[in-house]
């Protein structure tokens, strides 16, 4: 299922993407970047789907979309100073952290690591689906893994055709890089992929 998103119907395109994903179903849609996939963090079946359609490797962890940090307390078991203060500076916005992971999430979430990889989206559809939901969604770029992601509907389509539940299309993005991803578990930043937010940004930052 296609669907425009447009000022007047962007409230049912995402009350009905919600309802696509509590009953355990894919959603495709626009971030500030490429489109992401998404489903309920805490349908494994819906996670076993996710990875078997992208064909991605048990062993790479599902990043996460929030809508506020409210709702951290259902993938965090803590958050330090060091992760608060990224959050002040850069959320909403491309910095990933990965935070210590709460006990009995998936481990399609962590890959077995102990640590969750969240972020709040730019201003994006993704950032208004995970407002809406008030629940953490899967945000793994729409793409079968090592291939190129979508940077619109159509290639979304041409990966995955009929498989994806709701595909919201929202014209092309912008692309460019991907989310800077940063551990913040112990107490310091160590950047694991520099991305949108530069190094040299988050290296004045380290302690």
């Amino acid at each position: 299922m296609l669907i425009k998103i447009n000022d007047k119907n962007l409230s049912d395109v995402l009350k009905r993407a919600v309802e696509i994903l509590n009953n355990g179903g894919i959603v495709a849609f626009p971030t500030e970047t490429f489109y992401g996939l998404g489903v309920r963090f805490d349908m494994e079946n819906s996670l076993r789907k996710l990875y078997e359609l992208k064909k991605r490797p048990k062993e790479k962890p599902m990043p996460l979309i929030i809508g506020s940090r409210a709702s951290l307390s259902m993938l965090a078991a803590s958050v330090n100073e060091i992760a608060e203060s990224l959050m002040d500076k850069f959320w909403p916005g491309p910095l990933t952290l990965l935070l210590k992971a709460k006990k009995g999430l998936s481990s399609y979430l962590t890959a077995d690591t102990g640590r969750i990889a969240v972020r709040i989206p730019g201003e994006s559809t993704a950032l208004y689906l995970a407002r809406e939901a008030g629940f953490p969604i899967t945000a793994t770029s729409a793409n079968i893994s090592g291939m190129p992601p979508a940077e619109d509907a159509d290639a979304v389509i041409r990966y995955f055709g009929e498989k994806i539940d709701m595909v919201i299309y929202g014209g092309r993005t912008a692309g460019g890089l991907s989310s800077t991803i940063a551990d913040v578990t112990d107490k310091k930043i160590k950047i694991v992929r520099e991305g949108a937010i530069e190094r040299s940004v988050l290296e004045k930052l380290r302690c």
